[in-house]
């Protein structure tokens, strides 16, 4: 069982900024991949960002430029810090990770609130 903290989240102005932080704990030496999806009112659940257990980053279209994953092995802890932040931002940001096989399952964090107003 892997279980993830989230934190970082809140309210923020247009073209402010944001760290997110998601904890890792549990049986965590399996964990391949983790990342970030989040969640706005009525909208469906979309993949924010993602890092590889090599570091290898991946981000949506929309996060590009703006927002940088890192992790710090040492902590097991992943960050997402995000840049000029718009109201469209404003969601529920959700860590996850996934295990390599053989036990390929996917953990998911209770989520942070980040509201961004104009």
């Amino acid at each position: 069982q892997v279980q993830l903290v989230e934190s970082g989240g809140g309210l923020v102005q247009t073209g402010g900024s944001l760290r997110l932080s998601c904890a890792a704990s549990g049986v965590i030496h399996n964990i391949d991949v983790m990342g970030w999806f989040r969640q706005a009112p009525g909208r469906q659940r979309e993949f924010v960002a993602s890092i590889s257990s090599l570091g290898n980053p991946m981000y949506t279209d929309s996060a590009k430029g703006r927002f940088t994953i890192t992790k710090d092995h040492a902590k097991n802890t992943m960050f997402l810090q995000m840049s000029n932040l718009k109201p469209n931002d404003t969601a529920v940001y959700i860590c996850y990770a996934n295990t390599a096989p053989p036990i390929e399952e996917t953990y998911w964090g209770q989520g942070t609130q980040v509201t961004v107003f104009s």
